[in-house]
C-alpha cells in the first residue's frame, strides 16, 4: 500500500520529535479524515466503514459522567455519506462500535459521537458482546492503571467481502486493536487480531505484535516515533508487560449484558510465555512468520 504525505506529516515524520496526534496512523492527503471531539477516524468510502478510528484514553475518561445514548445516526462530517441503519436493519449483525461508547462516556458530546455509523462496523452478535466486549473491558482497565493509553481500532478490509445492505456496507472477517502506553517511564505496545465470530480463548491468544497488525492492514501505526523505537516498540510482542488478570474499578456498568463465563479453550496461554515463530505453513508451503504466544504454537490465522 502506497501512502503520499501531507506536507504537515512528512514534517512530522521528518523531525521524529512531535509526538502530538501520535495515535493518527499515517496517512495520505486523499484519504477522508474525520476529526471529531473523543476521536479521529479515516473513513473509507467503498466499504462504508472506518478504516481505523484513533483516540487517547485517559483514566479520567474511563469514568462515566453520561449514560449510554444509544441513538445511532449518520456520520454528519463523512462528506460522502456514511452508512444508515437501513442497511443493519435485519441483516443479523450487530453495529458494531470500533470506538467503544464506555470509552466514550466522559461528555454527552463524546457519547453521541460514538454512535455515528462512522463507528459502526457489521459484526456477529456472539463476536460484538463476547470476546470483542472482554477486549474493550481489558484496554479500560489498563488505561487505568497505565493513566493513558493511545488506541487505534478497526476492521481489517480487503476486496471482495461479503456485504450488507442498500449501501453496500462490507462484513469484515477479522478486526484489530493497536496500543502505546507512552506515557510511562516504561513505554510499551501490543497490537490484536480477532475473528469475527464467537470466541472462547483467552486474549492473550489473540495477542500479535503491532509490525504484524501493519502487515495485515498495511496500515502505518505510531510512525511519528523515532525509527528506533518505533520499531522496537512495534516488534515485540511482550505479554508479561500487561497485566492480563487483575480488573480495576470502574465508574458505571458495562455497555452490555456480560456473557457467560466461557469454556476452557483447548488453545490456553501462559501469559508468561514467550513468543515463538508460528509452526503452521502458508500457500507456498513456507514456515509462516507471524510470532504466536498461543499454546498450539500457531498464531490466529493457522489455529
Amino acid at each position: 500500500m502506497v501512502f503520499l504525505l501531507s506536507f504537515e506529516s512528512q514534517f512530522a515524520h521528518a523531525q521524529h520529535s512531535d509526538t502530538r496526534h501520535l495515535e493518527l496512523p499515517l496517512h495520505s492527503m486523499s484519504d477522508q479524515i474525520i476529526r471529531h471531539l473523543a476521536y479521529t477516524l479515516c473513513y473509507n468510502e467503498q466499504h462504508e466503514q472506518a478504516t481505523w478510528v484513533a483516540y487517547e484514553l485517559t483514566r479520567s475518561e474511563t469514568q462515566k459522567a453520561v449514560e449510554r445514548s444509544n441513538k445511532f445516526m449518520i456520520d454528519p462530517l463523512v462528506k460522502t455519506k456514511s452508512a444508515t441503519n437501513t442497511d443493519y436493519k435485519e441483516s443479523g449483525y450487530d453495529r458494531g462500535h470500533l470506538a467503544p461508547a464506555a470509552d466514550m462516556g466522559w461528555s454527552a458530546e463524546s457519547m453521541q459521537e460514538s454512535f455515528y455509523y462512522s463507528n459502526m462496523s457489521p459484526q456477529l452478535p456472539a463476536f460484538n458482546r463476547g470476546i470483542w466486549k472482554q477486549l474493550e473491558e481489558k484496554v479500560r482497565d489498563w488505561a487505568i492503571a497505565e493513566d493513558t493509553l493511545l488506541v487505534v481500532t478497526g476492521p481489517v478490509l480487503r476486496d471482495g467481502l461479503p456485504a450488507i445492505g442498500i449501501n453496500s456496507v462490507s462484513i469484515p472477517e477479522y478486526y484489530y486493536k493497536v496500543l502505546l502506553d507512552f506515557t510511562g517511564k516504561s513505554h510499551k505496545g501490543i497490537g490484536f487480531i480477532l475473528p469475527n465470530r464467537a470466541g472462547s480463548s483467552p486474549l492473550q491468544s489473540y495477542a500479535v505484535s503491532i509490525d504484524s497488525v501493519e502487515k495485515v492492514t498495511g496500515i502505518d501505526f505510531f510512525y511519528a516515533l523515532v525509527d528506533k523505537q518505533e520499531n522496537e516498540l512495534e516488534h515485540a510482542l511482550c505479554l508479561p508487560c500487561w497485566e492480563w488478570n487483575a480488573t480495576n474499578t470502574r465508574q458505571g456498568a458495562s455497555e452490555r449484558k456480560t456473557p457467560s463465563k466461557p469454556e476452557q479453550s483447548p488453545h490456553k496461554v501462559n501469559s508468561d510465555k514467550a513468543a515463538v515463530q508460528c509452526s503452521g505453513k502458508t500457500k507456498s508451503g513456507t514456515r509462516c512468520k507471524r510470532s504466536t504466544s498461543s499454546a498450539s504454537g500457531k498464531c490466529y490465522q493457522h489455529e
